[in-house]
């Protein structure tokens, strides 16, 4: 554990066993794909003093650091258990678990024509605005964003008012779900 950590009892010391109290990361520790604030940091580390603490989100672990951990600080040492890209890539008390990935599963052929799919989709839609990386391979998931995860908050909030009015994602999905229902994929 490094010099900013305070200690922590271990596990079975702890006054609330056999618990875990799990947060999300995105608009519940952070701001979606912001730093946690100082007072968030000092609340998780009064309440890992007491019970067993952990996150579960899904990008990777390197962006959980950017916005959960600090220069000096993993984020795996931080929280007793770890869950990146919604728990293929696990942690516990620093320690990585065994994990599995998306492609493994489903197979490279399959994540190709998945791929393919959807960058022609998004290349034919018409909306406001396109900044780029539409499409992101996790070990867990394939996150895809019609405006591009390049897009900057106020892009992406202007982007969802003109989603909600025109169902650009809902209406991707349903024929995603159409095309692709078949493989077993939510």
């Amino acid at each position: 554990m490094d010099a900013g950590a305070p200690p922590y009892p271990p596990l079975e010391d702890r006054p609330i066993k056999n618990t875990i109290v799990l947060f999300d990361v995105d608009e519940t520790l952070t701001p979606a794909r912001r730093s946690v604030s100082p007072e968030m940091l000092q609340t998780l580390e009064r309440l890992r003093q007491k019970v067993a603490i952990g996150y579960v989100g899904g990008s990777n672990l390197q962006k959980q650091q950017e916005q959960l951990g600090t220069g000096d600080r993993p984020v795996t040492s931080m929280f007793d258990f770890c869950f990146s890209e919604n728990g293929l890539t696990a942690f516990k008390l620093g320690q990585e678990l065994p994990s599995n990935s998306f492609i493994k599963w489903l197979g490279e052929e399959k994540y190709k024509e998945l791929a393919n799919w959807t960058l022609h989709y998004i290349a034919d839609l018409d909306i406001p605005i396109k900044r780029g990386t539409f499409i992101e391979f996790r070990n867990g998931m394939v996150n895809v964003s019609p405006v591009g995860r390049n897009a900057s908050t106020q892009e992406r909030n202007d982007y969802q008012a003109y989603d909600l009015q025109n169902k650009v994602r809902e209406t991707m999905v349903a024929k995603m779900r159409e095309k692709f229902g078949h493989w077993g994929l939510t």
